[in-house]
């Protein structure tokens, strides 16, 4: 029942080509009929010939030739339209199935990614539906053209001689029991081979993202190795898969053999008693030649089969997870965002673990008010933050800006409406235009200058070699950590958002990129609700309110100056960060 699910899932990719497909096997049974006719001719003239020399006429012989000639030629353009329009309608079945995988991954929820490897993803985005390309256009064409040339010869055959024909063909429910019992094999090889490739591309591209760390402790031996043991393993599965196709078509071949005996010695015994005539033995020769021709595409395309089958499996696997955070029904748009927020008794944990990492958090933020959260490492200060964009989905609780909850209020307009500053920039690879323009892709020129002068960024782009056209190199390797921060905070200020959340967003700079930043986000944080995560506290001394989270909840909260003098939690940390 899985393997059918996933194929009536697969068969709606079908739709949109049926006259595709029809034409397409109408094609196929045309180059079917071609073939079959042949033996028919020869058997014709080999019978009028032993009738007498003068039986057969030249021009019969003409005739016959100029019937066979067009039908190549309706043979010849019936396999042109297969392999071209056939193999394009797979190109295109490929590219929905791409488009709509990309798109389906884009709905997962950071929890999905926090487990996947993207490795094994990208396996599944190209290999996997590579695989299946071939497996849709040559699926339904070639059990069409197989199923007619057995189902015909058969046919004809028993029109010649019945006994004859129910032997030979007796020699069939063996041949197709031995590709029962190596499909199985043959399945669970390619598929291994498939999960194999997609661990080896995760290794070599968490490698290669790392490869400046790789350098500076001097591992390339031991990433060497690590490959080294990575791709034996995907040698082994490929052997093994290798091994069962050996297999596979070493049985067919005997199988193959086994028929043409049958077909010459039997035949030749009824030949001999007077059952047959040649002109009978000649064209069961080459029917024989033809059906063992169908049985062995048959039996080379299961292979292509079971590779397109582990294909559709892992391409189901993926499409059928469901999104964790989704557009409730009732779901709307939210305008004219002012910036109060609420976080009412949420608790939080993460998904498959009943450890709770935020659990019954109280805070209420008026607009324009900016709100640091300070605490030890793992008290949840990120996730509390990443909670409001709906990045992961609460556990219990609610949480409301400007009195409507945010399960209530569409993803899009949710996020559209929050801008989120990273201690991790991530730059996409193309030129530092693009990157600004991320999140306002109708920017104009103006617009975007407006935006980087308000980051502080206009200056070094312009030092640039080719200015905002210049190149960032891929994750914006180009930039150094202070510049890569400012193009991240210029993309904000032309998003506009009211609502920011800077998560840690100097820690990794130096003191005289930190101060740049530092005033760039003062500007950017200018009449918006702004929660900032911060371990250098000397950079939220200024703040509406500062929330000091621990393990245990919310330990206290108050200005910098009520706090000091309060003698707590943030008294303790702020004595350790300025004794340091």
């Amino acid at each position: 029942m899985h393997k059918i699910n996933n194929l009536k899932f697969f068969s709606k990719y079908y739709k949109p080509y049926i006259g595709i497909i029809i034409l397409d096997l109408i094609c196929a049974c045309l180059s079917t009929v071609c073939e079959l006719v042949l033996p028919m001719i020869v058997r014709y003239i080999t019978q009028t010939a032993e009738a007498g020399a003068t039986a057969l006429l030249v021009t019969t012989v003409l005739r016959l030739g100029a019937l066979y000639l067009f039908l190549k030629l309706v043979d010849t353009f019936a396999n042109y339209y297969m392999s071209d329009t056939g193999h394009v309608m797979g190109a295109r079945i490929e590219t929905d199935m791409r488009r709509d995988m990309f798109s389906h991954l884009m709905t997962l929820s950071f929890g999905y990614y926090d487990n996947a490897k993207v490795g094994q993803i990208m396996s599944r985005i190209s290999n996997d539906l590579f695989d299946i390309t071939e497996f849709a256009h040559h699926c339904p064409e070639e059990l069409f053209i197989c199923g007619i040339k057995i189902i015909g010869s058969f046919v004809i055959l028993c029109g010649i001689n019945v006994p004859l024909t129910l032997i030979i063909f007796a020699l069939l429910p063996l041949m197709l029991l031995s590709i029962i019992f190596f499909r199985k094999s043959m399945k669970n090889a390619f598929k291994r081979q498939r999960e194999q490739i997609g661990e080896l591309n995760s290794q070599v591209e968490d490698c290669l993202l790392g490869i400046r760390v790789v350098k500076s402790f001097a591992n390339e031996q031991k990433e060497n190795e690590r490959f080294e043991e990575g791709n034996g393993k995907f040698f082994q599965t490929k052997k093994n898969a290798y091994k069962y196709m050996a297999r596979f078509h070493a049985c067919t071949r005997f199988f193959d053999g086994v028929m043409y005996v049958a077909v010459i010695t039997i035949g030749s015994l009824f030949m001999i008693k007077g059952h047959i005539t040649a002109a009978d033995m000649i064209a069961y020769l080459l029917y024989i030649q033809t059906l063992i021709a169908s049985i062995r595409k048959l039996v080379e395309f299961t292979e292509q089969f079971q590779r397109g089958l582990t294909g559709i499996e892992r391409f189901t696997e993926i499409m059928n997870i469901a999104p964790d955070i989704s557009d409730s029904p009732n779901a709307c748009e939210i305008e004219n965002v002012r910036g109060d927020i609420s976080f009412k008794d949420i608790t939080f944990s993460y998904s498959g673990t009943n450890d709770e990492v935020l659990s019954h958090i109280n805070i209420d933020v008026k607009k324009g008010e900016n709100i640091a959260i300070v605490g030890p490492s793992g008290s949840g200060k990120t996730t509390l933050c990443n909670l409001l964009p709906r990045f992961y989905e609460l556990t219990e609780g609610d949480i409301t800006i400007d009195g409507k909850s945010v399960r209530d209020i569409t993803l899009k307009s949710l996020r559209n409406n929050i801008g989120v500053v990273q201690q991790d920039v991530y730059l996409f690879s193309g030129t530092v235009r693009e990157n600004i323009v991320y999140g306002c892709p109708d920017a104009t020129h103006e617009q975007i200058v407006e935006a980087a002068k308000n980051a502080g960024a206009h200056e070094f782009i312009m030092s640039l070699p080719h200015g905002y056209d210049t190149y960032v190199g891929e994750r914006g390797l180009k930039l150094s950590g202070g510049q890569k921060q400012r193009v991240s905070i210029a993309r904000l200020f032309l998003k506009n958002p009211p609502i920011l959340i800077l998560d840690e967003a100097t820690s990794a700079l130096d003191n005289e990129s930190e101060l740049i930043v530092q005033k760039s986000l003062e500007r950017l944080a200018k009449n918006r609700t702004t929660f900032t995560i911060a371990h250098r506290l000397t950079t939220i001394k200024n703040a509406t309110k500062i929330i000091v989270l621990t393990d245990d909840g919310i330990a206290e909260s108050g200005t910098h100056a009520e706090l000091i003098e309060k003698g707590g939690e943030y008294a303790k940390l702020y004595g350790l960060y300025t004794s340091l």
